[in-house]
C-alpha cells in the first residue's frame, strides 16, 4: 500500500508533540506583542528600536510618560512569555538523545524527531520528501509535464523548521554534499536571484530530510553525508 505511511499519530506521539508547538505558540504572542509596541511608537512619530522590550532598549527610549507605561504594560507579559519561552528550550534541549551535528541543534533535532514520530514508516526517500511538502506539484496530461510550487503537503512544522535548518547547515555545514552541491547559488555576494535562492534552499531542505530518515534509519551515517560535529 503506498500510502501507509501516513496515519493518524499516536496519543504518545502527540503528547511528544505538544511541548514545542506550546513553545512555538507563546512565540507568538510574544511577537504580537512586540509588533503591537512598535506600531504604538510608529503612529505618534517615534522611531522604534529593535526588540524595544529587552532591558537596554527599553531604557534608552525617548517617550512620553503615558506611552511608556502603555509599552510597560505589553513588557511585562513579553518578560513573563520569554521567561517561559527559556523554560521549555531548555526541556526541549535536555530531552536530546544525542550530539546533533554542528548547526542542527539539539532543540531543532528535538523538534523534527518528533513531529515526524517514527522515522522507520518511510520505506524510500520519495515517501520523506512527499511528507515534507517540499516537493514540486506536477500537472501532466498526455507528452505535457508541468511543475509548479511546492505542494506544501504534510507536515507545516516539519517544513518550517527544515528550512529553517536549511539556511544554517548553509552556513556551519560547508562539506555537506547537499550544500555542496548548491553553493554556488546561496554563497553571500553571488548574483542570484531572490527566486532562485529560494528555489535552492527548498531543495537542500527537501534533501536534508531525506538524508535525515537516512541516518535516523541507519541507511547512511553522518560521516559518510559530509556532516561535522
Amino acid at each position: 500500500m503506498p500510502w501507509l505511511w501516513l496515519r493518524v499519530p499516536s496519543a504518545e506521539e502527540e503528547q511528544a508533540r505538544a511541548l514545542h508547538r506550546q513553545r512555538e505558540q507563546l512565540v507568538k504572542v510574544r511577537k504580537v506583542l512586540e509588533a503591537q509596541g512598535r506600531s504604538l511608537l510608529v503612529n505618534h512619530g517615534i522611531e522604534p528600536l529593535q526588540r524595544w522590550w529587552k532591558m537596554r532598549a527599553f531604557a534608552a527610549l525617548s517617550v512620553p510618560h503615558w506611552i511608556r507605561v502603555l509599552l510597560q504594560n505589553r513588557r511585562n507579559l513579553m518578560l513573563l512569555l520569554q521567561e517561559k519561552i527559556d523554560q521549555l528550550t531548555l526541556q526541549l534541549q535536555n530531552t536530546a538523545t544525542e550530539e546533533p551535528p554542528r548547526g542542527l541543534g539539539k532543540m531543532t533535532s528535538v523538534i523534527i524527531d518528533r513531529e515526524i514520530g517514527n522515522w522507520h514508516r518511510f520505506s524510500n526517500r520519495r515517501q520523506i520528501a512527499s511528507y515534507t511538502g517540499l516537493c514540486p506539484g506536477e500537472y501532466s496530461s498526455g507528452q505535457k509535464r508541468l511543475q509548479s510550487c511546492v505542494t506544501k503537503h504534510g507536515n507545516p512544522r516539519l517544513r518550517a523548521a527544515l528550512v529553517e535548518l536549511a539556511w544554517r547547515m548553509v552556513r556551519f555545514q560547508p562539506h555537506y554534499r547537499a550544500v555542496r552541491k548548491w553553493t554556488d547559488r546561496l554563497r553571500k555576494g553571488q548574483l542570484t536571484t531572490g527566486t532562485a535562492r529560494k528555489k535552492a534552499i527548498v531543495a537542500l531542505a527537501r534533501q536534508l530530510a531525506v538524508d535525515l530518515w537516512r541516518v535516523r534509519t541507519g541507511r547512511l551515517s553522518r560521516e559518510q553525508l559530509g556532516l561535522e560535529i
